[in-house]
């Protein structure tokens, strides 16, 4: 993968056909996350454990979101669980039914392999970030991909960003091992898919004329779509969640579909 350049609406690409001789910040970013895709044992794939899942149904494989879909807004804050349950713990947070039931899947079934994870709800554009033990550590507004989608287009990866349509700039569903690294201007993020450019990081401002502060602050997640396909979060959520409990170690994000389906890899 080439150096990583600045998009126009902030979302993080590979520069193609750029020589990557003596970009070491980049090839330690690559080679870290390699390892951390080694260590973790999975890459960028939904998948389950045999020991811990027979009994439970992973809620994001073979769902029709378009089917049977929720409206498109949160529903009323649920109760803690009580200690000692083996389900996630929202506190008083609100949170969609499919959000809940995966968050309860992931922690049954352990599939964030004893590590911190979030859960992107597309449909609301909104994050949810959890420690190891299911418990929550706090919920933002997120901006995601122009194009509504949860697929990755063939051979994006290769296209100038200029040439990208924008029904293409999509946020891909599944689950991702991920790792802290940095862009090419030296911005802290968290890498969910290396290969295609698409990263978790502090919301971009730097285009007035896309309001994406005032995005993130409107109550409706209708407007939360500007991007070229990586995830962006307020930049004081950033710092107090994603880089307390990602920084240093593998984490999960699991990326919740939206229009289709998604199956376990064959």
């Amino acid at each position: 993968m080439g150096a990583i350049e600045q998009s126009a609406t902030g979302g993080q690409r590979p520069a193609r056909g750029r020589h990557r001789g003596g970009d070491q910040p980049m090839i330690g970013t690559a080679l870290s996350l390699c390892c951390v895709l080694l260590i973790a044992g999975c890459g960028p794939h939904l998948a389950t454990k045999e020991d811990h899942t027979a009994h439970r149904s992973n809620p994001m494989l073979n769902t029709n979101h378009a089917e049977e879909a929720e409206v498109p807004f949160v529903t009323e804050p649920k109760t803690a669980m009580p200690e000692g349950s083996r389900q996630a713990n929202f506190a008083s947070e609100s949170a969609s039914r499919r959000t809940r039931e995966t968050a309860d899947w992931v922690v049954g079934s352990r599939d964030n392999l004893n590590l911190p994870f979030a859960i992107v709800d597309k449909v609301n554009a909104r994050v949810y970030v959890f420690g190891a033990d299911g418990q929550l550590q706090g919920a933002a507004p997120v901006l995601l991909g122009l194009g509504q989608g949860d697929e990755v287009a063939p051979g994006i990866s290769d296209m100038p960003m200029s040439r990208i349509p924008p029904v293409q700039r999509t946020t891909p569903a599944g689950r991702f091992v991920t790792a802290m690294g940095r862009n090419s201007h030296g911005k802290e993020i968290l890498w969910l898919d290396y290969k295609n450019a698409i990263s978790m990081h502090p919301v971009v401002t730097g285009r007035p004329q896309e309001r994406r502060a005032q995005r993130l602050d409107s109550p409706s997640p209708l407007d939360n779509r500007i991007s070229y396909g990586c995830i962006n979060v307020p930049v004081k959520f950033f710092k107090d969640e994603i880089h307390r409990l990602f920084a240093g170690t593998a984490g999960v994000v699991y990326v919740m579909p939206e229009t289709g389906r998604v199956r376990p890899s064959s």
